[in-house]
């Protein structure tokens, strides 16, 4: 079992060697609460995640006869950098089992901080078996999360937010395999038990809510998610029964609500997260929203390491589902001078046309009329009905999407 003690020796033997990240305010978040918002921002570590932590400290406790043989993890993105760059500060080599699938972008960074990527398998479980194959081989293998050193690597991030706002009521944490969360939940419990420790996943992998129904770990059924980085459908032995002593609740989140905090970070924060490092941003303001927090609640932004076609898919749908971009198809007469009414009646009501294209050959359509499909940016829903409103009543047929 993982005591503070060991905490608090992992945060001293990691000094100087991984960012003490910044905790900020957040006037947004605290004016749509009703609290003071805090931001954890473990997305400015190196590495780009809260991983280096754990990475580390399992590394720095090796016994020095594993060095010339050197360490093998598994995955498709933060685990892998982490383990690669904390190898390196450690003096010892790293190969690093990732998917066919993993982005080029991580396996590019992978060996930048050197790493010695090895790409096998369809799925996360292949790459597993296979970095497990090369541990009987010798390699010593660092588990991404089930590993008391691990999760006490992880906890010192919960020591300095104790640092930096001794003062915090609750704080929001994403939930994976439970690594960070156990560990943050952990040192902060243990240090002062009042504050309050939420975890957060995504709804489409709810493997922490399983596992405390059955009182003990379970496997969920993986799906594709925004949320890439807590897409893990079991929790770990070890993580469980820190969670399951610690946390005073669990929220689940949609991927509509993740794709809007994205946005809404990096919109108005300016601060680039990934889904799973936003998840605790749209639980604050969804599924927790008139929970009892306190006054003052941090959130965990556990990484910002998103690759950039994603990130456009992202920002397009939280701009959708938050209605700033409508999509519309009108029919209307062709003939000219149509076209300019129409988008005359928009500029009238105020929206900005960003796409425009012509349907002329819908079998649906008379020969005498053809489809504009349009996208406008928008202010929000009201903005959106009064554009529809205003095209309607001018005796438009539109639809939307």
């Amino acid at each position: 079992m993982v005591t503070l003690a060991d905490i608090q020796a992992a945060q001293t033997r990691l000094a100087g060697q991984i960012s003490h990240t910044p905790v900020v305010s957040s006037q947004t978040l605290s004016r749509r609460s009703g609290r003071e918002i805090f931001l954890k921002l473990e997305n400015l570590q190196t590495t780009g995640s809260f991983k280096l932590r754990g990475s580390l400290n399992k590394l720095k406790l090796l016994p020095a006869t594993a060095k010339p043989l050197g360490v093998v993890a598994a995955s498709a993105g933060n685990h892998a950098q982490g383990v690669a760059y904390a190898a390196s500060l450690a003096g010892r080599p790293a190969t690093i089992i990732m998917p066919q699938w993993a982005s080029l972008s991580k396996q590019m960074a992978t060996e930048s901080y050197g790493g010695k990527v090895i790409r096998h398998g369809q799925t996360l479980a292949e790459a597993l078996e296979r970095a497990q194959g090369l541990a009987q081989e010798g390699l010593t293998f660092i588990h991404p999360f089930d590993d008391p050193e691990i999760i006490a690597g992880q906890g010192t991030l919960g020591l300095e937010l104790l640092s930096d706002r001794p003062d915090l009521d609750t704080v929001l944490i994403p939930v994976g395999g439970g690594g960070l969360a156990a560990g943050v939940a952990l040192a902060l419990k243990e240090s002062n038990p009042r504050i309050r420790v939420y975890g957060v996943q995504t709804e489409l992998v709810p493997s922490a809510p399983a596992a405390f129904a059955a009182g003990h770990p379970v496997a969920v059924a993986g799906a594709p998610t925004l949320a890439d980085g807590i897409n893990v459908t079991r929790l770990g032995e070890h993580t469980f029964p820190i969670l399951q002593r610690y946390l005073d609740g669990l929220a689940l989140v949609s991927e509509d609500q993740i794709a809007d905090a994205v946005l809404l970070l990096l919109e108005r924060k300016k601060t680039l997260s990934e889904g799973a490092g936003a998840v605790p941003v749209a639980a604050l303001l969804q599924q927790l929203a008139e929970a009892d927090l306190g006054r003052r609640v941090v959130l965990v932004i556990s990484g910002g390491n998103m690759d950039i076609p994603l990130l456009e898919r992202v920002v397009q749908r939280g701009l959708l589902h938050s209605q700033r971009l409508l999509s519309l198809s009108v029919v209307l007469p062709d003939s000219p001078g149509s076209l300019g009414r129409l988008t005359t009646l928009l500029g009238q009501a105020g929206a900005n046309i960003l796409s425009l294209s012509h349907d002329r050959l819908g079998l649906d359509l008379p020969l005498q009329e053809t489809r504009v499909k349009i996208d406008v940016e928008t202010m929000g829903a009201s903005h959106c009905d009064r554009i529809v409103a205003t095209l309607t009543a001018a005796g438009y047929r539109l639809q939307k999407g």
